[in-house]
C-alpha cells in the first residue's frame, strides 16, 4: 500500500516544486495576447475556461493508453511504477508542457510548422510525416478497441449491438461530426464530463484496491523484488524473457511520456484565453495521467493473487479489456463494473475524434488550406474512409506501428524543446537530458523490433546505451559552444 502513496506523493511534488522551475524556463507571459484573441474564427479558435480546458486536455491525452499500457506494463514488475514517475515527472509532463508553450508561442500552430521554424524544412517534413502517421494510427486503433469493447459485452449478445462492424460504422459517423464540426458544439460541452467521469472511475478503483486487494504489494515486497530476483539487474527481462529495455517504455507510453500529447497541444493551444494557464492545463493534465497509470499499474498487479501467470493468461485470454473487466467487477460490482467497462469504451472515442481533428489541423497549417466547410470535408470524408478500411487489419501490427511512432515523436518533441530553450538561453537540460534517454530508447526498440531490423534483444541495451553515451557527449559539446558564443 505504501508503494502507491509514494508513487502519487511523487507526482504531486513533481507538479508542485518541478514544474515551477520548467516554466520559469520556458518565458511564459501573462500579459500578451494568445492565438485565441488574435484569430478567434469560431471553428478552433474559441475562448475556453481553464478548467474545462484542463479536463479536455486531460481526455483528449488519457485515452485508453493509462489504462491499457500500464497493464501490460504490470508484466514487468512493480518496475513499471519507478518507470511510470520517473518518466512521468521528468520526461512526460514536460514534453506535454513544452508542446503547449510552444504552440501557444506559435499561434497554435502543429508540431510541423513549430518544427520548421525553429529547425528547417528538412525536419518540418520528417515531423509532417511521423505526426500524421501517427494520428492516424491513433484514430485507427481508437476505433477497433472501444468496437471490440462494445461488441463483447455480455449484455449486448444475440443483438445487433455484437456486431463489431456495426460500432465501427457508429464510432466513425461520431468522429466525422467531431472533426468537422467547431469545438465548441461537442467537445467543450461534453469532454469536461467524461474528463470528471474518468477521474471518478479511477478513484473508485483505487480506493477499492486499497480497502481490500489480495496481492497488494507492500515496502517489504517492492524492495525485496530489487533485492533477490533482480538484484543483479534492474532491467532484468520479465518471466517470459521479455527485455525490459527497452519494451517496457514502449509498452507505458502514456503516463510516462507520449508523442500522442503533443499532437493534442494545438487543440487547446488555440483556446486558451491566457499563458498562465498552460502550466496546470498541460503539465497538471499529464501529472493526473501519470496517476491513473499508476492505479492501473497497481491494479494489474494487486488483483491476481497467484501473480505473473495469471495476470498473463487473462492477457493472453483476452487482452488489457479482459482485464479491466475483472477488476471492475471484482471491486466495483456489477453496476461499477458497466460504468468502468463503458468508460473504458468512452474514453479511446474522446482521443479518436481528437486524433483526426489533429490530423485536419495538421494538413491544414501544412498546406495552408482555407477553413470552409467544404475543404473540412474534403479532408475528413478521405481520412475517415481509408480508417475505415484499416481496421480490417490485424489490431496487433497497427498497435506496434503506433507504439513506435509514438515514442520517435515524443523524442523529436523533445530535441524540438531543446532548441527553443537553446535559443532562449535558459536551463535546456530539462529538456535535453530525456531527449537523450528517449533516443537510446527509439534506437535500441526499432532495431530490435519485429517491425524494424530484428536483431537480438541481447542488442537493444548496448545500442541503447551508446546512443545515450555519444548523445549526452554532443550535448556538453554544444553546450560549451554556446556558452563561448554568448560570451
Amino acid at each position: 500500500m505504501i508503494i502507491f502513496f509514494i508513487c502519487i506523493t511523487l507526482l504531486i511534488l513533481g507538479y508542485k516544486f518541478y514544474s515551477p522551475f520548467v516554466e520559469k524556463q520556458a518565458g511564459i507571459d501573462p500579459t500578451v495576447s494568445t492565438p485565441q484573441t488574435r484569430f478567434n474564427e469560431g471553428v478552433d479558435y474559441v475562448p475556453i475556461h481553464p478548467v474545462r480546458a484542463f479536463l479536455i486536455q486531460f481526455l483528449n491525452i488519457a485515452g485508453v493508453g493509462p489504462i491499457f499500457g500500464p497493464i501490460l506494463g504490470a508484466l514487468y514488475g512493480p518496475v513499471a511504477l519507478v518507470w511510470i514517475v520517473i518518466g512521468n515527472v521528468l520526461g512526460g509532463a514536460v514534453h506535454d508542457y513544452f508542446s503547449g508553450v510552444m504552440s501557444i508561442k506559435e499561434d497554435g500552430k502543429s508540431l510541423p510548422e513549430i518544427a520548421g521554424h525553429y529547425y528547417n524544412i528538412v525536419f518540418k517534413g520528417f515531423m509532417l510525416i511521423f505526426t500524421a502517421m501517427l494520428l492516424f494510427f491513433v484514430g485507427v486503433v481508437f476505433i477497433m478497441s472501444p468496437a471490440g469493447l462494445l461488441s463483447n459485452l455480455d449484455s449486448f449478445q444475440g443483438t445487433m449491438l455484437a456486431d463489431n462492424t456495426f460500432w465501427v460504422l457508429v464510432i466513425l459517423g461520431y468522429y466525422f461530426l467531431a472533426t468537422l464540426l467547431p469545438i465548441d458544439k461537442i467537445i467543450t460541452k461534453f469532454y469536461p464530463i467524461f474528463g470528471l467521469l474518468m477521474i471518478v472511475m479511477t478513484s473508485m478503483i483505487a480506493i477499492a484496491l486499497l480497502i481490500d486487494a489480495p496481492h497488494l504489494p507492500m515496502a517489504g515486497d517492492f524492495l525485496a523484488y530489487f533485492e533477490a530476483d533482480h538484484a543483479h539487474d534492474f532491467l532484468a527481462p520479465n518471466p517470459d524473457g521479455l527485455p525490459t529495455w527497452p519494451l517496457l517504455f514502449i509498452t507505458i507510453t502514456c503516463g510516462a511520456i507520449s508523442g500522442f500529447h503533443s499532437t493534442q497541444a494545438p487543440i487547446i493551444a488555440r483556446c486558451l484565453t491566457n499563458e498562465k494557464y498552460v502550466r496546470p492545463v498541460y503539465y497538471g493534465a499529464m501529472m493526473c495521467e501519470g496517476i491513473v497509470a499508476c492505479v492501473w499499474a497497481l491494479a494489474g498487479i494487486a488483483a491476481f493473487p497467484e501473480g505473473y501467470g495469471q495476470l498473463k493468461g487473462m492477457l493472453d485470454a483476452g487482452g488489457p479489456g479482459l482485464v479491466v473487466n475483472h477488476v471492475a467487477n471484482t471491486y466495483l460490482g456489477v453496476l461499477g463494473g458497466i460504468m468502468a467497462i463503458v468508460a473504458v469504451a468512452v474514453f479511446p472515442i474522446t482521443s479518436g475524434d481528437t486524433a483526426f481533428r489533429s490530423l485536419r489541423l495538421t494538413l491544414v497549417d501544412a498546406f495552408s488550406i482555407p477553413q470552409s466547410i467544404r475543404n473540412r470535408l474534403l479532408l475528413a470524408v478521405p481520412i475517415l474512409t481509408i480508417a475505415y478500411f484499416m481496421t480490417k487489419l490485424d489490431f496487433t501490427v497497427i498497435w506496434r506501428y503506433f507504439a513506435f511512432s509514438n515514442m520517435l515523436l515524443s523524442t523529436s518533441v523533445l530535441w524540438l524543446a531543446t532548441k527553443y530553450l537553446f535559443d532562449r538561453g535558459t536551463f535546456h537540460w530539462i529538456a535535453s537530458i530525456p531527449a537523450v534517454i528517449a533516443s537510446g530508447v527509439t534506437i535500441s526498440y526499432i532495431m530490435t523490433a519485429a517491425i524494424g531490423f530484428n536483431l537480438s534483444a541481447d542488442l537493444g541495451k548496448p545500442i541503447g546505451a551508446v546512443v545515450v553515451v555519444v548523445g549526452l557527449v554532443l550535448l556538453v559539446l554544444a553546450h560549451n559552444k554556446h556558452k563561448q558564443i554568448a560570451a
